[in-house]
């Protein structure tokens, strides 16, 4: 391994499902399946321990009905999107504690740059090793982490050996174990590019890093030459712990168990969903303006609206009260409701706030931020909303 490879992503392995494993160690070596109930309109798997997944065939996206067909003996779990948000926080927290450069890519990803933290705590493959260990010692999961000089290599590595793996994937070992890999498997080639690549004879990433680089160029543009880069394993992106600075929104959407007709109802919803865009948003340390909802009716119409606040905010209170207002002022009242969306748009670092003339905005921030110390410790149930006890809660619902 040379000494470029610095690079490291980590990637709990079966996220969702592991997070009730590690809560209740009696679920550990059973098939735990995370999905949402037949009887409601969001029975889909969205995740499965790999129990389920090897002993079974259980796989993303299939119903429940074919899952449980599959393991009639399977352990199917709801989801609980703020365990998930808990967890991923504390894997975080942890890589942060080797080096400040910590990039998340998505809730259960991030890479990680330990160039210039060796003197530390050792060379990277040890740093790896202590990682790995530290999160299946204080958070309860295992990962797979992949080695690498870039980041497209940290993440192809890490794919290589699932579950709990540990993979180097330096530049000399492309040739040999990347490119006899599927196109599919190259990442950033997704259903639609994998076919439109068969048409030209490509098929494995080998045949994409032979491939003349120009008449990629000329079918393709910019996108082929990148292609052709990756599958080279030539990435110049770093890793950038302000990535999440320039997300455009935060938000959040649920499926209804049934459908919603009154008013009341549905504000409780969109108090629950503002309660967590917020949390998210003071998580990522970023303010915004542009309050959106977005409803479902019982035959799939659609309607999004948004609203401009006069001065930004990461307080559930601001955003609720747009969002009702927005509710209100365009939904007509008694039309059923079966999917709520809130998000929070225009962000931009919390590095100042409007502070206004009688301390509500202060009094509020003080208050907000020691909720979000008591859920950063002890989970996202700790506290929480009273509405959410009222039968049309969702996000907090027992069971």
């Amino acid at each position: 391994m040379s000494s470029s490879c610095t690079i490291l992503l980590c990637d709990a392995n079966s996220f969702f499902a592991s997070v009730h494993q590690a809560l209740n160690p009696a679920l550990r070596g059973r098939p735990v399946i995370v999905a949402g109930r037949e009887s409601t309109r969001h029975g889909i798997v969205l995740a499965a321990s790999y129990e389920a997944k090897r002993g079974y065939g259980i796989k993303t996206g299939m119903t429940v009905r074919e899952a449980k067909g599959l393991c009639p003996d399977g352990v199917f779990i709801p989801p609980r999107h703020d365990l998930y948000i808990e967890f991923s926080t504390r894997i975080l927290r942890i890589m942060r504690e080797f080096s400040p450069l910590v990039e998340p890519f998505s809730i259960d990803e991030a890479w990680l740059d330990v160039r210039g933290c060796e003197n530390l705590f050792g060379p990277p493959l040890t740093i790896a090793r202590r990682l790995k260990e530290r999160i299946k010692t204080e958070v309860g999961i295992t990962t797979s982490v992949g080695l690498g000089p870039t980041k497209l290599l940290a993440k192809m590595a890490a794919e290589m050996e699932k579950p709990d793996g540990l993979t180097v994937l330096d530049f000399p070992d492309v040739p040999k174990k990347m490119w006899p890999l599927p196109v599919k498997d190259l990442f950033g080639v997704g259903l639609r590019m994998e076919a439109h690549l068969a048409k030209l004879g490509i098929h494995t990433i080998g045949d994409l890093a032979r491939f003349p680089v120009d008449v990629l160029v000329r079918r393709f543009g910019v996108v082929g030459r990148i292609l052709h880069q990756c599958a080279n394993g030539i990435d110049y992106s770093p890793v950038d712990p302000h990535s999440l600075d320039r997300v455009k929104s935060v938000g959040h959407q649920i499926t209804l168990p049934r459908d919603y007709y009154s008013y009341q109802e549905i504000e409780v919803v969109l108090l629950e969903l503002s309660e967590l865009v917020a949390r998210r948003a003071r998580l990522g340390n970023y303010l915004g303006r542009t309050v959106s909802i977005s409803l479902k009716d019982a035959d799939f119409n659609w309607l999004g609206r948004s609203y401009t606040l006069p001065y930004y905010t990461d307080t559930a209170a601001d955003i609720y009260a747009a969002a009702r207002q927005l509710l209100h002022r365009h939904w007509p009242p008694g039309r059923a409701v079966r999917l709520v969306g809130v998000s929070l748009a225009g962000l931009v670092p919390a590095v100042s706030r409007q502070e206004d003339l009688f301390g509500r905005v202060e009094k509020q921030a003080r208050l907000d931020r020691a909720c979000d110390r008591l859920k950063n410790r002890y989970g996202e149930r700790i506290i929480y909303r009273a509405a959410s006890l009222m039968g049309a809660g969702v996000l907090y619902a027992r069971g």
